[in-house]
């Protein structure tokens, strides 16, 4: 076993493809990181395999704020505790929705609660889809791929000096961003069917390398694309960035966690 690194922050996203939270602890369940992407859009008019409204079909969405109404009942499952003192580790019971609820900031400041008609409004306007949009909420992530996202602070980095540009850490939109010490950019992809441990007890089975799409090229702050972004990703890297992982091991992560590669 060895130390490769340590995790540089943490992240999760309420709402599929609103702005994200950055996390002091995290719960990374079997299902994902405990709160992320609970609450999703559907639209009737999207594809059969992703069918959610997200910052593809309406750039402006990466703008709006979800912020969970009892931010404490969101740090981690009620009976955590509990459930990992009783043998072998059983699963812990996520919260219900009355206490996961979730407000939404929008970009002209109104605060929402995330089933207002309002709200539904304004997204159904901004996308002018010709479908109907339907409120989902799942407890377990309506991730694209796989439950958790990574990528590492030298990836993002050597994209930034690749195209020229700054390129925000943001726009990946990634769980766990890591710092992988003195390695070299695109180092986790050398990760692939092995496992990781983060800090003490969490494991997690690197599986794939993550496929880039539009997300990418969208500025976290404005929501205005840099396509050149995406461009370089296909061209120089497969059109891939960053890694996605299945949990193997549940636990609470924090930033500063060591990063140990498995046997």
């Amino acid at each position: 076993m060895s130390v490769i690194g340590h995790v540089e922050s943490l992240w999760r996203y309420p709402v599929k493809s609103m702005q994200g939270e950055k996390l002091q602890e995290a719960f990374v369940g079997f299902s994902g990181v405990y709160g992320d992407r609970l609450y999703a859009f559907h639209n009737s008019a999207g594809r059969a395999v992703l069918p959610y409204l997200t910052g593809r079909e309406l750039e402006e969405m990466l703008l709006y704020q979800p912020r969970f109404r009892y931010p404490e009942k969101a740090r981690r499952p009620p009976n955590l505790a509990e459930a990992e003192a009783t043998a072998p580790g059983a699963n812990p019971v996520y919260a219900g929705p009355a206490d996961l609820v979730v407000d939404v900031e929008t970009p002209a400041g109104d605060v929402l609660a995330i089933d207002s008609p309002d709200l539904h409004h304004r997204l159904h306007k901004g996308s002018g889809t010709a479908g109907t949009l339907t409120l989902l909420r799942s407890d377990r992530a309506m991730t694209d791929c796989r439950p958790v996202s990574v990528i590492s602070a030298q990836t993002v980095a050597a994209l930034g000096e690749e195209t020229g540009i700054p390129v925000d850490h943001r726009r990946f939109r990634a769980n766990i961003y890591v710092d992988l010490d003195a390695a070299s950019s695109f180092a986790e992809d050398t990760f692939i069917g092995r496992s990781l441990r983060i800090g003490t007890k969490a494991v997690i089975c690197v599986v794939e390398r993550d496929p880039r799409c539009k997300m990418i090229t969208l500025d976290p702050d404005t929501a205005q694309p840099s396509p050149e972004i995406l461009r370089t990703v296909a061209q120089a890297h497969e059109g891939k960035a960053g890694v996605y992982a299945a949990v193997l091991v549940q636990g609470t992560v924090h930033p500063g966690d060591e990063i140990t590669l498995l046997p």
